[in-house]
């Protein structure tokens, strides 16, 4: 039994627990979680996808990804701005995506804030909270891992102010960790480290 530390996986490779958990995390743990993402409409995305995320399982929302790119125009922070209300309807009856109105709401409405934004603002807001590696200790076991943080915390309350909705602390944190903001792959992990 696993005491939340890295367990090895098929391949004899440790990783974090929740790594292993279904099939369709491994991939997404190995090569993608933790990893530094940088660019406006990527960071849009992430951020969308880690709001349609609150209150449900993060499996849920990695499955219907490609739903939700091919719903929300790939993402691209200039077409979603675009949507109209014909666009919502559509959204609302769209199988392939959570169709909860409030979050497809703040997708829309995210992205006409954003629109106005200068190339790379998005980018520079968010990585400007990423904290110094070296304050931050490898978790031995993901009880270690926190939930929220005082620069998640932060980075809300900056989104929030510049017109943002739907990006609450434990939100932007779990957009820190899977947009390699932090390192939060347990200190035996495989994938601690990857792509820095």
């Amino acid at each position: 039994m696993s005491d939340g530390g890295a367990i090895p996986g098929p391949d004899g490779g440790l990783r974090c627990p929740w790594g292993l958990s279904t099939e369709d995390y491994v991939a997404y743990h190995d090569e993608e979680w933790g990893r530094p993402v940088h660019g406006d409409d990527a960071l849009f995305e992430r951020l969308c996808l880690e709001a349609f995320q609150s209150g449900l399982s993060w499996i849920t929302i990695l499955r219907r990804r490609e739903g939700f790119r091919k719903a929300f125009s790939g993402f691209r922070i200039a077409e979603v701005a675009r949507f109209t209300d014909t666009d919502r309807e559509r959204l609302l009856a769209d199988e392939g995506i959570i169709r909860n109105r409030a979050k497809i709401d703040a997708t829309i409405a995210n992205a006409k804030v954003l629109v106005d934004w200068a190339p790379g603002e998005l980018d520079t807001l968010i990585w400007s909270y990423a904290p110094d590696p070296a304050t931050r200790p490898a978790p031995a076991t993901v009880s270690d891992v926190p939930a929220v943080t005082d620069e998640s915390t932060a980075l809300s309350k900056a989104l929030k102010k510049r017109g943002l909705r739907f990006i609450g602390p434990t939100t932007a944190y779990a957009l820190m960790q899977a947009c390699g903001l932090v390192d939060d792959h347990v200190a035996d992990c495989l994938a601690r480290g990857a792509g820095r």
